[in-house]
């Protein structure tokens, strides 16, 4: 029997994607396409370790056994079970009842379908129209072996990264097709890749994203320092984008991850036994760009939020009405991450950055993405960024190429921000021009993410890291004579001069075309005679 490959999870995937794309949209189907697999998933392990476990136990000890896999599924809870009442009139409820069995029955998958509804009227409508799709869905995963022993692996992998980055690779596409609603839950791989390897993690590290969207940039921050080696940690707000971290996690058979569900700014989760912000090695995060009302967490009351910087027309007429107003202040925040300045109410791209470096420890080091706008926009942004950069922060500013980002075409910025720095420069890179052009988006190529992180490599380790019209080493008074301004084309010139024209060889050329157009013209006055037309 031929084994599984890559292609066949892909071309399944696929196909139930296909079976949705007419009906809701990708935001929505996503969830109900990659539950099914996870269900086919978790169904063809299962039986293959049952299957192992009967080869040496029976009766009694085999099901004591059985009982210390990680995880156990009930006949009614499988896939088989399902494909087999695919025509059942109440489909929609048996799918439903065996996502919510798996999860009751096991703790390690307490709540990772997040109440996903395969019973939904407001999405799949009634059961006349419901049923077929479920029944094209099941059948578009039944051919489809996901037994462990059963899956080709190839580049020493084993069957969970196979597997794993399939499900990876159909998020990836997800985000595609959803569009400007993609953009919290996916982060291009390339990016993930330069993002990874900037921090690097090794053994023993604390790797954390604090907007872990699917969980992918986490998965590839940590696989360089090694799944088992390092302790994973992710946040996230939208109880889709967890169910799909979750499941991406176990997946990839990382069982021991905490993916905390909540608003990361207002209620972070992963706290230290004394309630203060846990410390990290290293951070990842693409955040939301530009977050409006980050801060409204901090307003159990509801009162009208006023804007610091631009004040908006909802706070001018509560204050006509006389309606109690709210304004972020530092002290709201015991976690004291706001301490150098609050971030204007309608951007929260510095809140995210400030909780970033508040959680770093004593060596950590951080690579977010950010709208470029953190890098030069003034008043309070402006207080914080001379702050930051005065207590000798900011590592890096890398600027990435425009539409290469889900949910946005403009272009982003990785920032690095590392604690124990030896000196007080700051590497800029102006990587924007070096991409390929892939269906509706940018793509970098592999040597344009080798080449970004050679030269940020080279800065770190001291050697030279200038590379003309593409990258500069800054020093503190150079950045000063800025004014903290951080915008890359202040420090890296990329304007190519237009090539001086030589107008005696313009003359020149134009001479000869000249008596050529004569000689032609003469040549063409001889046939025309010789033919009697003039």
């Amino acid at each position: 029997m031929a084994k599984t490959t890559f292609d066949d999870i892909k071309n399944a995937l696929w196909a139930g994607a296909n079976t949705f794309r007419d009906n809701i949209d990708a935001s929505n189907y996503k969830d109900y396409v990659l539950s099914m697999f996870f269900v086919k998933y978790l169904s063809d392990t299962f039986d293959e370790s049952v299957k192992e476990l009967e080869k040496e136990y029976s009766g009694i000890r085999l099901e004591r056994q059985i009982a210390n896999l990680p995880f156990f599924l009930e006949k009614e809870y499988t896939f088989d079970y399902l494909l087999e009442n695919q025509f059942a009139p109440d489909l929609g409820t048996k799918i439903s009842e065996a996502l919510t069995g798996i999860e009751s029955s096991n703790a390690i998958l307490n709540g990772i379908f997040r109440g996903i509804d395969f019973n939904s009227e407001s999405n799949l409508g009634k059961k006349e129209q419901k049923n077929p799709i479920l029944r094209n869905l099941l059948n578009d995963f039944a051919d489809l072996d996901l037994h462990p022993s059963n899956i080709e692996v190839k580049d020493d992998k084993v069957p969970a990264d196979i597997v794993g980055d399939a499900y990876e690779y159909m998020i990836g596409e997800f985000a595609t097709m959803a569009g400007k609603k993609a953009g919290s839950f996916f982060t291009p791989q390339q990016v993930s890749e330069i993002m990874a390897q900037i921090v690097s993690p090794v053994e023993n590290d604390r790797v954390y994203d604090p907007t872990c969207g699917s969980g992918s940039l986490l998965i590839r921050a940590a696989r360089k320092g090694g799944f088992d080696k390092v302790q994973m940690y992710g946040q996230e707000v939208n109880s889709s984008a967890i169910s799909m971290a979750r499941m991406n996690m176990f997946i990839h058979n990382i069982q021991d991850a905490k993916i905390a569900w909540g608003d990361t700014l207002a209620n972070p989760q992963h706290l230290d036994s004394d309630g203060n912000l846990m410390k990290f090695d290293c951070i990842v995060a693409n955040m939301p760009f530009s977050k409006d009302k980050w801060a409204e967490g901090f307003n159990p009351g509801g009162e009208v939020s006023e804007d610091e910087d631009e004040e908006t027309e909802k706070a001018k007429k509560a204050k006509k009405s006389k309606k109690k107003e709210f304004k972020m202040e530092a002290g709201l925040d015991r976690w004291h991450r706001f301490d150098m300045g609050v971030p204007p109410a309608s951007k929260g791209d510095w809140a995210f950055l400030l909780h970033m470096i508040a959680s770093m420890s004593g060596n950590g080091r951080v690579a977010a993405v950010a709208p470029h706008g953190v890098l030069f926009r003034g008043a309070s942004e402006g207080r914080i960024r001379q702050a930051v950069i005065d207590k000798n922060l900011i590592d890096a500013v890398i600027g990435l190429p425009d539409n290469l980002f889900y949910g946005t075409s403009i272009p982003a910025c990785i920032i690095v921000f590392r604690r124990g720095r030896s000196d007080t420069n700051v590497l800029f890179i102006d990587a924007s021009k070096q991409f390929k052009k892939e269906k509706a988006k940018n793509v970098l190529r592999d040597e344009d993410v080798a080449k970004i992180v050679e030269t940020y490599l080279k800065y770190r380790n001291g050697e030279n890291a200038e590379i003309e019209k593409y990258s500069h080493v800054a020093s503190l008074e150079e950045i000063k004579e800025n004014e903290y301004n951080l915008n890359i084309p202040r420090y890296v010139d990329t304007f190519e001069e237009e090539e001086i024209i030589d107008i005696d060889a313009v003359n020149a050329e134009i001479a000869d075309l000249k008596a050529q157009i004569a000689a032609v013209e003469a040549e063409m006055d001889n046939y025309l005679k010789e033919l009697g037309l003039k």
